[in-house]
């Protein structure tokens, strides 16, 4: 199991998207946890990790986590996670 700590997870609409975009891509057993920013799961992490910055949702530690684009992208995935439930 891998496991990455990511910023901009707001809600279940968040936790919905990246759980299906990440399961569509291959990635398996997705596991993620609002409360503590983290996404868990089995398969190629550098897929999850581009996935996720894509979504909005980068690694803690880059760059990319300190993008105001980052969470703006964050909140269109958010909006479209909470449609999709």
């Amino acid at each position: 199991m891998n496991t990455l700590k990511v910023v901009n997870i707001k809600c279940g609409g968040c936790e919905q998207m990246i759980a299906s975009s990440l399961e569509k891509e291959g990635i398996t057993n997705v596991k993620v946890d609002v409360a503590n920013q983290t996404v868990v799961f089995e398969g190629d992490i550098e897929k999850a990790k581009s996935i996720l910055a894509k979504l909005g949702y980068p690694e803690e530690t880059s760059q990319e986590a300190k993008s105001i684009l980052k969470r703006a992208k964050s909140y269109a995935s958010c909006l479209l996670g909470r449609v999709k439930k």
